[in-house]
């Protein structure tokens, strides 16, 4: 688990590409601190397993499910990803609880300004757009932030200059796709009424029910 909060912005230092799976190595400093193989470092969003690290960096294997839902399909060389590291008890949750398991891409569509603001618009599927809510949260490319808007095809967030200065969000342009994680929390009641709402159809025994299987 995750808060949202990145911790440093690391860079691409190089890739593998297999032909759906990748081996990356980020360059990194504040995330190695007490690193150890078989941590998981949440890296633009996507929660990723250590299988190697030196002094300045560290490298991920990424499986090709990964690959398909999240953006690290397009990064290259040099290119910034935001790093944190998973959460200890203890910890503050100053963000929000963050999975590192995306749920999709969105594209930027607009970029507005308002005074110390930065406003994304960003288009997104149905499927996602379904779980996002009116000041709820949204991690996007691993950064926890609040919805300040939504209508049926996109959502908006407003973003302070510390989290612009601190994460890769400031290079985004109109265009740039990003990595969506929804709050989970939404999921998990859909899943669990849905399947009440199936549990209760499965159950129904009554008179129809004989009549038209042939008990009557």
């Amino acid at each position: 688990m995750f808060t949202g909060l990145v911790e440093e912005i690391g860079t691409i230092r190089s890739i593998a590409k297999n032909a759906k799976s990748a081996r990356i190595t980020i360059q990194a400093k504040v995330v190695l601190d007490g690193m150890k193989i078989g941590d998981s470092i949440n890296s633009n969003g996507t929660c990723l397993t250590v299988t190697d690290f030196g002094s300045s960096w560290f490298t991920v294997d990424v499986m090709a499910e990964t690959m398909r839902k999240s953006n690290l399909d397009n990064i290259k060389n040099d290119h910034e990803v935001n790093l944190e590291r998973a959460l200890r008890l203890g910890d503050r949750l100053g963000g929000h609880i963050v999975s590192g398991h995306v749920d999709g891409l969105g594209t930027i569509s607009q970029i507005d300004y308002e005074e110390n603001a930065t406003w994304l618009t960003i288009m997104t599927t149905n499927t996602i757009s379904r779980y996002i809510i009116y000041k709820g949260s949204i991690a996007i490319d691993g950064v926890s932030l609040t919805v300040a808007s939504i209508d049926s095809r996109t959502f908006k967030v407003s973003i302070i200059p510390h989290t612009n200065a601190m994460t890769s969000l400031h290079r985004k342009r109109v265009g740039d796709l990003v990595n969506l994680e929804c709050d989970m929390v939404g999921k998990y009641i859909e899943k669990f009424l849905l399947q009440r709402v199936d549990d209760t159809t499965s159950n129904k025994l009554d008179e129809n029910f004989l009549r038209e299987n042939g008990f009557m």
